[in-house]
């Protein structure tokens, strides 16, 4: 039985699927926006929630955990200094989904995944 078993497979072994996973959150933090399959979206989505979630709480502790998941300092520092401080206002739904259409070669729903930008006002 699967109860209580979060998280989908993605067709992938435990070490490939998270290793992708860390590579495809460190890129969206890098560059805000990435595209993929909606599967794997909505994978990163709650991977990135949580570690926006600990860029908040800003501590040593916190960036220890993040830095066990992003290998790129530069992306942990950015994470810690630039995208946390813009969401302390907001309390989860860091990022948007959009489907974007259908991929080419074998039908895939594609999808773009991004950090919800803040408005003018509210920013720092």
């Amino acid at each position: 039985m699967r109860h209580r078993k979060a998280g989908r497979k993605l067709n992938r072994t435990m070490a490939h699927r998270q290793m992708m996973l860390r590579n495809m959150v460190t890129s969206l933090f890098r560059h805000e926006r990435i595209s993929t399959t909606l599967p794997k979206a909505k994978e990163v989505r709650r991977l990135a929630d949580r570690l926006i979630t600990l860029g908040k709480r800003g501590d040593l502790s916190a960036r220890r955990q993040a830095l066990r998941v992003i290998n790129d300092k530069g992306v942990v520092k950015k994470l810690f200094e630039e995208i946390a401080p813009r969401y302390r206002d907001r309390s989860g739904g860091y990022t948007h989904l959009y489907r974007v259409g259908f991929r080419r070669g074998d039908g895939a729903p594609m999808s773009v995944i991004e950090l919800v930008p803040v408005p003018k006002e509210e920013a720092p």
